[in-house]
């Protein structure tokens, strides 16, 4: 490990008030979070996993208030949009943020918060089986172009949601109303290639955890750590500081980064 750092480069500072937020994914040593296309890592049984890892290790290590998911870790793209009931209630009403006191009573350890504006996901849990899940409660946030039928849906299913952003949801905004409304302080993603990506070029991440398992994957678009608009020729790339190296039982590497500062 080194302390030196690039030229002009500070340590982050989160002066805005806004939760502290680490991407934590597993990858393979070439940067692929998924083996296939098109194919859910969590229903991929060729991905290795091994017994304490994953998100019982992370809530031990971070003690996060939000594990920040997307989406696309529960629908595929080529899935279709579900369809759902007309809404019973009106558009002014929908398009508030659902937060109920007796939810929120439920969220004893902390909330599984999805991105999902376009309401492609039609879920079956709000608080999720088995014991590393006790005390969490599912949480959507959504935009205000979100379908009013999803926005009814999530209500009528006892799914709060929090209302960020116009036609898609802004991050930072959520981050905003997440510390604000429910007093978090630690935010983990554990999100796929776009939402890592879209984390990134907002500058929200003050840290990126990667566990490398010893498998390499290839591929043109099989899905890597970011994903993300390209840099044009005159912008520079996020610098890291190396804070922690972990090696891991089965030849796993636990590689900790500081996201530094230009500015």
């Amino acid at each position: 490990m080194t302390d030196e750092m690039p030229d002009g480069a500070q340590e982050v500072r989160n002066s805005r008030g806004r939760p502290r937020v680490i991407a934590h994914n597993s990858s393979s040593v070439d940067g692929r979070v998924t083996l296939s296309p098109g194919v859910l890592l969590m229903t991929d049984e060729r991905w290795p996993v091994y017994s304490g890892s994953g998100y019982a290790d992370v809530k031990r290590r971070h003690r996060p208030q939000v594990i920040l998911e997307g989406s696309g870790s529960f629908v595929t793209d080529d899935q279709e949009v579900p369809e759902f009931p007309p809404p019973t209630e009106t558009a002014q009403e929908l398009r508030q943020h659902h937060l109920p006191d007796h939810i929120t009573a439920l969220a004893t350890d902390g909330w599984l918060v999805v991105p999902d504006s376009r309401g492609r996901v039609r879920w079956v849990y709000k608080q999720f089986p088995g014991p590393d899940w006790s005390g969490w409660h599912l949480l959507v946030l959504v935009a205000e172009a979100t379908p009013l039928e999803y926005l009814s849906f999530l209500r009528h299913e006892g799914i709060p949601y929090l209302v960020v952003g116009d036609r898609h949801v802004d991050l930072e905004t959520a981050l905003d109303e997440l510390a604000g409304l429910l007093g978090v302080r630690t935010v983990v993603s554990t999100g796929g290639g776009r939402l890592n990506g879209a984390l990134l070029r907002a500058g929200l991440l003050d840290e990126i955890e990667i566990e490398v398992v010893p498998i390499a994957v290839g591929g043109t678009t099989t899905p890597a750590l970011f994903t993300a608009t390209d840099l044009p020729p005159d912008a520079s790339p996020t610098p890291l500081r190396l804070a922690e190296v972990e090696q891991r039982s089965r030849d796993r590497v636990l590689l900790r980064y500081q996201v530094l500062d230009l500015t």
